[in-house]
């Protein structure tokens, strides 16, 4: 049958007009929309040629070459491809020729055709219709307004419109056109007691679908306007009860009500509503009953059609506010102390009461009776005032202040006291120290879920009453009392974040009560709003300095102090300490002396922290003793070589006396007074202090220079062979010669000086055997040498021969004179002669110029 059908189609194709000719390709169907998610089928049919056949042509989706396996073949000029829509974009879809030898009509169009798909989803059914004919003044609107809903999904190029038709007996079928999901209807002037017939269609260009009808009376569809004029009333007597009034928004003749009525205390969340029996006439008023007293009430009324399912609530009313009138109150007076610790055996305890929970109005005053138990006295009446009060509701009153000794109890009742009559007594019962019990353990609290909780563990073996659980913090203080078997509990009175609460919990049972135990906790913290100011424990030392800081007050901390960094620096280098947050002192060490630190300190809590102002100082340059060990140990040292000086002086005063005040030799204790001619000539070894080896020099009188000039002409001395015609000793005035001179020897092994002693030095004494000075004899006798115990110093030139150039040109010029010189200084001394018998019969036959030798002196000097 549907090949039957394409073949038609196709027979119809080729009778089209002569405009489509020309092009050889043809597609249909030609303006399709289809739906998004369906499979569409076109065909493509060869037209006014015979170059082509259907295995010749392909088909595009925009440009997508759509696969093999999608086309069917018709016949052998017509193919049709079948596919499914998934995307909601429209596009287009074409039929091409794929002969490569038809390349040169390709481009004029002949043997492409094309059609444009627009994509939609189909309608879907309108649901949950709902109309409202509301109030405009006093009567109801001549225009319908409806509602639905539609869960249908549109495009752009195929979007879904609703039709909403009203049809009524008064008047003909009314309906609108819109795209949303509401619309308003005209309707004229609204058909009371008649029937109404209200519906929606929807539909788009794949088709339309109606809603369900709705057909009800009019009166259904009416939601009039909120009762005005609605005022409470407030009866004396009627302690817990509010007369509401109010006055029907619309003539009963059009619509009859029902009404609804909720009320609350002012500042409540919820509202409490009258049952619907009790309000479900016509009615103006009504009595609300079980009300607190002395408390403001917000009463509301709303109204609707008094035909069980017909119309709609209206609006609720404005609010109507009043207070209940006041009655006695009920309960007792919440009644506490705060103790003060002091030095002396009484504590002054105040206390404190709250107005009771129904005070059923203003409280004005309250009566107070305290009576002392004594051990010794018994009981005694205290006082027994009446304190007025204008504090509000639930607020803490401070009533009195009572001393209480360590053997002494107090028992305190209060009353409160309105305009209407007096509650019942509180009673309060406050023991000495002496018969408090133990506290609570393990107290802790912490904030959780925007409270603060606290929990504890009660000693065992004690029954008790109550748990009272009393907290203070910026300025507030305020208890609250829990069952005695209990061991946990929220705060219940408002508390603010980042305030430093002191929370403590005592027990209460019959006669006694605990010792109090307190913790700090915090609702949330922050960060501190300052940090502890350092300051220096006494004086920096040389390497190290005590810190100390007080406390961050209270108010100020925000949170829990984790732990402190002290941070101190000295140019670039900054170093870093951390230490618990209880600490309030700590010791710097392993600084730098002499050295100026900067440090501050950070504190720290779980939301951050806050750094300090900085506090300078400087470390001493010694520590301490220092400088009492330096000046003790020069003190020590000074004494020491002052000591060893001493010491040194007293044990070498010799030493130091010959060198600093050497011994000159007196001239009339010389040994040379004694000495003789006679005295026999013989070789003794040396004695001690005394040179080993004395040279004598010969000196030729008759020669024209003397041995001074020989030295500046380098000549050498000859070994043992002296010349000496005459010598002085210099001494005392014993010898007739008064200038002294050193002799010079040449020794045996090489002719080195004459050996000398440290601090005595040997002269000679040369005396010549005969003649006077210019007497030439014809043989020289031989020359004696003596020696000399005299200390007289030598002279520079020969004593220091190892003098510098300089100096020893100086020393040679002053002992080399010229002969000349010598001779006149030679004619000057006068020479006494020896006795013949005092001669030494020493050979000279081996000499040939003279002879000397070494004599012997066993007595001193021989007298002349």
């Amino acid at each position: 049958m549907k090949t039957v059908i394409e073949m038609l189609l196709l027979a119809s194709l080729m009778l089209t007009s002569n405009a489509d000719r020309q092009n050889h390709l043809l597609t249909f169907p030609q303006s399709p929309v289809v739906e998004v998610g369906s499979n569409f089928t076109a065909t493509c049919v060869i037209i006014n040629t015979t170059e082509v056949v259907a295995d010749d042509l392909y088909w595009n989706l925009s440009e997508t070459t759509l696969p093999r396996e999608y086309y069917t073949k018709i016949n052998s000029s017509a193919l049709s491809v079948t596919f499914t829509v998934t995307s909601e974009k429209s596009e287009w879809l074409y039929c091409r020729c794929s002969k490569k030898s038809l390349k040169v009509f390709f481009n004029d169009g002949r043997y492409i055709h094309g059609i444009y798909l627009l994509k939609g989803y189909a309608v879907q059914q309108p649901v949950n219709l709902s109309c409202v004919a509301v109030q405009i003044g006093r009567y109801i609107s001549e225009s319908i307004r409806c509602y639905w809903n539609y869960t249908g999904r549109q495009t752009a190029d195929v979007p879904t419109n609703f039709i909403v038709n009203v049809k009524s007996a008064t008047s003909q079928e009314n309906h609108t056109s819109t795209h949303e999901t509401t619309a308003e209807v005209v309707l004229g002037p609204f058909p009371h007691y008649f029937t109404m017939e209200v519906w929606v269609v929807a539909e788009n260009r794949l088709g339309s679908v109606e809603s369900e009808h709705l057909r009800e009376d009019a009166s259904w569809f009416v939601k009039t306007n909120p009762p005005s004029d609605v005022w409470v009333i407030s009866e004396p007597g009627f302690h817990s009860s509010l007369l509401l009034n109010w006055t029907h928004p619309i003539n009963p003749l059009y619509v009859r009500l029902i009404y609804q009525i909720r009320y609350a205390p002012e500042g409540a969340h919820t509202w409490t509503y009258v049952p619907e029996v009790d309000t479900s006439r016509d009615i103006q008023s009504f009595r609300l009953q079980n009300l607190k007293p002395d408390t403001l009430y917000v009463a509301q009324v709303s109204c609707k059609n008094a035909r069980p399912g017909h119309g709609y609530w209206s609006d609720w009313s404005n609010n109507a506010t009043e207070r209940t009138p006041e009655a006695r109150p009920e309960g007792k007076p919440d009644l506490w102390r705060f103790i003060s610790e002091s030095e002396n055996t009484e504590r002054q305890v105040q206390i404190v009461c709250k107005e009771p929970v129904r005070s059923n109005g203003r409280i004005i005053r309250y009566d107070v009776k305290i009576q002392v138990h004594s051990v010794t006295e018994g009981i005694r009446s205290l006082e027994n005032v009446s304190v007025s009060t204008n504090v509000p509701w639930r607020s803490v009153t401070v009533l009195r202040q009572v001393p209480v000794g360590d053997h002494q109890s107090v028992r305190a009742s209060v009353s409160a006291v309105n305009s209407v009559g007096r509650s019942a007594d509180a009673f309060l019962f406050i023991s000495g120290r002496e018969r408090e019990r133990p506290p609570v353990e393990d107290l802790m609290a912490w904030p959780q879920d925007g409270r603060l909780m606290v929990k504890w563990r009660p000693p065992t073996g004690q029954e008790r009453s109550e748990v009272v659980v009393e907290w203070s913090g910026e300025g507030q203080r305020d208890w609250q009392k829990e069952r005695g078997n209990i061991s946990q509990t929220y705060i219940k009175g408002p508390l603010q974040p980042f305030v430093c609460y002191q929370v403590s919990v005592v027990l209460l049972g019959s006669g006694w009560s605990s010792k109090a135990v307190t913790q700090e906790a915090f609702l949330e913290e922050g960060v501190p709003l300052a940090a502890p100011s350092v300051s220096l424990d006494g004086v920096p030392g040389h390497k190290e300095v005590n810190l100390k800081w007080n406390q961050i007050p209270c108010e100020k901390r925000r949170g829990f102090i984790t732990n402190y960094t002290i941070h101190y620096r000295t140019g670039a280098d900054t170093r870093v300490v951390t230490i618990p947050g209880s600490s309030s002192s700590y010791k710097l060490t392993s600084l730098s002396p002499d050295t100026t630190y900067d440090t501050w300190i950070t504190a720290h809590t779980i939301a951050g922290s806050h750094p300090g102002s900085p506090h300078s100082f400087t470390t001493q340059k010694y520590g301490p003793g220092q400088i009492e060990f330096i000046v003790v140990g020069a003190s020590l040292g000074f004494l020491f070589i002052f000591l060893m000086a001493v010491l040194l002086c007293f044990y070498k005063r010799d030493v130091i006396k010959e060198n600093l005040w050497p011994q000159i030799p007196d001239p009339g204790e010389s040994t040379i007074g004694n000495w003789s001619p006679d005295y026999p000539l013989k070789a003794e070894p040396p004695r001690e202090s005394c040179v080993s080896g004395i040279s004598v020099l010969d000196i030729d009188i008759g020669d024209g220079r003397s041995v001074f000039d020989e030295e500046k002409a380098g000549l050498p001395l000859k070994k043992d062979k002296f010349l000496s015609e005459e010598h002085s000793s210099g001494i005392g005035g014993s010898s007739c010669m008064s200038s002294p001179r050193q002799s010079v020897s040449d020794s045996d092994e090489g002719g080195d000086m004459a050996d000398t002693t440290a601090s005595t030095v040997q002269y000679s004494s040369v005396v010549a055997s005969s003649g006077y000075k210019g007497q030439t004899p014809a043989q020289a006798p031989p020359t004696f040498f003596s020696r000399s115990e005299s200390t007289q110093p030598l002279l520079d030139c020969e004593e220091n021969p190892d003098t510098s150039p300089h100096e020893g040109s100086r020393q040679l010029q002053r002992c080399s004179r010229p002969a000349g010189e010598l001779r006149e200084e030679l004619q000057n001394l006068e020479f006494c002669p020896l006795q013949e018998d005092s001669e030494s019969n020493t050979p000279a036959d081996d000499q040939s110029d003279a002879a000397s030798s070494y004599m012997p002196q066993l007595g001193g000097y021989r007298p002349q």
